[in-house]
C-alpha cells in the first residue's frame, strides 16, 4: 500500500482531508522547516543589526564628542602658543633692557672701583662678584671714615697756626704746637670729626685750653677741641661724626677767637693736616703720610688696598 500524507483542514464549515504524495509531503515539510528557521534567523539578524547600529551610533557620538574636545584643545593650544610668543617677546625686550642696564652698572662700577683704588680685572670675575667686593670695600671705608678723625671741625676763615714748633703768642717762647688753630668768630659751630664718646667736657684748669671737649674714637684715636665759648655735650655721652659739640670762643690762654684742634693716637699728638684732607677719594693717602701709626696691624683687620700699609 502506497504511503500518503493526509492533511486535515478544519474550518467553520467542517473538516476536509487532503492526500499528498510522500515526496511532495517531504518537500512541503522541508519548506515549512526552512521557513521557520529563516524566520528565527532573520529575527536574530535584525536584532543583532539593530544592536550594532546602536553601538555604531554611540561610537559616532563618542567620536563627535572627542572631535569637539580636540577642537577645543587645539584652540587652547593656539591661544597658549600666542601667549608664549608674547611672553618671549617681552622676555627679549626685558633681556635687552637688562643688558643695557648691566652695561650702565658696569660702567658705574668701574668708576667706583677706580675711585676706591680697587684694581680688579673685569674678565676675571662676574659683575655680581665685583659688586659684592665693591660693597664690602665701601662698607669698610665708611666704617674707617666714621672711626678715624677726618675732615675739618669748623667753618673757619683761615688757619692761623699749623702743627709744629712756633713762637707762642702769649708765652713768647718757642714751643711745640700740637694742633691747628682755625680763626673763627665767637659762637661758630664746632663739629665732631668722627664717631666717639665724650671723654671730657668742661673747663680744663691749668692747661691753657679753657673750655675743652675731648672725644675718644675707635682704634685708639682722640680729638681735642679747645678755647671754646660753650660746650654742648656732656662727658660720657656718645656723639656721631658731624654732630655739633660746641661753639668756638676765646677761653683759656688765647689772644683771639679761634678753635684749637688736635688729633692724637694713644695720647701722642699727630699732625692734623693729613686727617683734614683724608676722605673717600683720597683714602690711601693717610696710610702713607702718617707714619706714627702702625697701619700694618690695621691692614691685617681691614685690607687697605695701598702699598704704604704693607
Amino acid at each position: 500500500m502506497r504511503r500518503k500524507l493526509v492533511l486535515t483542514l478544519t474550518t467553520l464549515h467542517g473538516s476536509r482531508q487532503i492526500y499528498l504524495h510522500q515526496l511532495l509531503a517531504y518537500l512541503l515539510l522541508t519548506f515549512v522547516v526552512l521557513s521557520v528557521l529563516s524566520f528565527f534567523v532573520s529575527n536574530w539578524l535584525l536584532v543583532k543589526t539593530h544592536d550594532d547600529l546602536g553601538d555604531l551610533e554611540r561610537n559616532h557620538q563618542d567620536l563627535n564628542e572627542q572631535y569637539q574636545l580636540l577642537l577645543g584643545t587645539q584652540q587652547l593650544y593656539i591661544s597658549e602658543l600666542d601667549e608664549l610668543g608674547a611672553s618671549l617677546s617681552d622676555l627679549s625686550a626685558e633681556r635687552a633692557r637688562l643688558a643695557e642696564e648691566n652695561q650702565e652698572i658696569g660702567a658705574t662700577l668701574s668708576d667706583l672701583e677706580t675711585r676706591l683704588g680697587m684694581q680688579q680685572e673685569p674678565s676675571s670675575m662676574t659683575l655680581e662678584q665685583r659688586l659684592a667686593l665693591t660693597q664690602m670695600a665701601v662698607r669698610q671705608r665708611l666704617f674707617l671714615l666714621h672711626s678715624i678723625p677726618n675732615g675739618v671741625p669748623i667753618s673757619a676763615e683761615r688757619v692761623n697756626d699749623s702743627y709744629g714748633m712756633r713762637q707762642h703768642p702769649v708765652l713768647k717762647t718757642r714751643k711745640m704746637h700740637n694742633g691747628m688753630d682755625f680763626k673763627a668768630e665767637r659762637g661758630t659751630p664746632v663739629y665732631a670729626t668722627a664717631d666717639g664718646v665724650v671723654e671730657y667736657s668742661g673747663y680744663r684748669k691749668g692747661s691753657g685750653f679753657g673750655n675743652l671737649v675731648v672725644l675718644q674714637h675707635n682704634l685708639g684715636f682722640k680729638t681735642y677741641y679747645a678755647h671754646l665759648q660753650k660746650v654742648l655735650v656732656e662727658s660720657g655721652t656718645f656723639v656721631h661724626k658731624g654732630q655739633q659739640i660746641a661753639l668756638s670762643g676765646n677761653s683759656g690762654r688765647s689772644t683771639g677767637a679761634h678753635l684749637h684742634y688736635e688729633v692724637r693716637f694713644l695720647y701722642r699728638p699727630l699732625n692734623p693736616e693729613p686727617f683734614l684732607q683724608w676722605g673717600l677719594d683720597q683714602f690711601n693717602t693717610l696710610f702713607t703720610e702718617v707714619e706714627e701709626v702702625p697701619w700694618e696691624s690695621l691692614s691685617a683687620m681691614y685690607p687697605l688696598n695701598q702699598a704704604g700699609a704693607q
